[in-house]
């Protein structure tokens, strides 16, 4: 199996984490507080993992160009704009379809890819994508009242166009994160994709850490207080969240974001292993058609 795939499966697995620990710190955090501390307690581990692999490798910090700085704001906007979309779903009754739409990041990270890097992939690849995406989607509305004709015909609400454009802003953003590690190796002797994923991380976090903190300082001050108090959780998610985000950088330098999404579906396979293992939950006949064609997607990916 190729390296970016293991790679890839592990952080699903590190996310999956993450989003549990997010998920107890919504008890005392707002939803901005819990996705402020997966960035900000983050940023030591980025830092660390940068410090370390350039101290024993003896690799030195590549030039951070003008199309690196560019990519990194880019893609770091557009992944808290997405962010953002999906929470905002939430409040609405009918957020199953939107959240499903949101799922077809993959798909529309190959379309940007294409766009604006004239990267293609293969027809297997493509097809791979459209499963895993496909799975996901029937996973987000298997325990609603809505059917696959409803998800269809409902392309057009408003719950389903946030979702897309909440899928939209998360697919550029593993565009954009791709294209700045992919622009650090112009200033290399050699491109390094462990060197070229560890700082385009530290780049990303450190920016997201400042805005969202000017956001947090400005519209909710009192969250900071509440953020040290649960500073155990709060590190636990910035360990989980930053060492799930260099994979998904490292496994993005070697490989198309679009296919790495794809097989980053996995994740929606921990969670039901979680809930089944853990919580001891059943899944219904719709949620066990999706895990099957995550499935079929992930090894038409390996096999392709």
């Amino acid at each position: 199996m190729p390296i970016w795939m293991l790679i890839t499966v592990s952080s699903a697995f590190l996310q999956n984490i993450r989003s549990v620990l997010q998920k107890h710190l919504k008890t005392a955090l707002s939803t901005t507080g819990a996705t402020f501390v997966r960035f900000a307690f983050g940023v030591p581990f980025a830092l660390l993992y940068l410090f370390v692999y350039t101290k024993y490798s003896g690799r030195a910090l590549p030039d951070l160009n003008q199309a690196f700085v560019f990519w990194v704001v880019v893609a770091a906007l557009t992944q808290i704009a997405g962010q953002f979309l999906l929470v905002y779903l939430f409040a609405f009754r009918n957020f199953a379809v939107g959240t499903a739409y949101s799922r077809t990041e993959p798909a529309q990270a190959a379309i940007f890819a294409f766009v604006v890097f004239a990267e293609t992939i293969t027809a297997t690849t493509l097809i791979a994508i459209c499963v895993t995406v496909l799975g996901v989607m029937l996973i987000s509305v298997a325990r609603t009242t809505f059917s696959i004709r409803s998800l269809i015909t409902s392309s057009i609400s408003r719950t389903a166009l946030i979702g897309l454009g909440s899928g939209a802003f998360f697919g550029i953003a593993a565009v954009g994160y791709r294209g700045a590690s992919l622009s650090l190796a112009n200033g290399m002797p050699e491109p390094d994709f462990i060197l070229q994923a560890s700082v385009t991380l530290a780049a990303a976090i450190l920016f997201q850490t400042i805005i969202m903190g000017i956001w947090i300082a400005m519209r909710e001050p009192q969250q900071f207080g509440a953020i040290l108090r649960a500073w155990k959780p709060a590190l636990a998610t910035g360990f989980t969240g930053a060492t799930a985000s260099f994979g998904w950088f490292m496994a993005m330098t070697l490989q198309h974001a679009a296919v790495v999404k794809a097989l980053a579906q996995v994740e929606m396979l921990f969670n039901f292993a979680s809930s089944v293992l853990i919580f001891k939950e059943k899944i219904n006949r719709l949620e066990i058609v999706g895990c099957g064609l995550i499935v079929c997607g992930v090894l038409i990916l390996v096999v392709g």
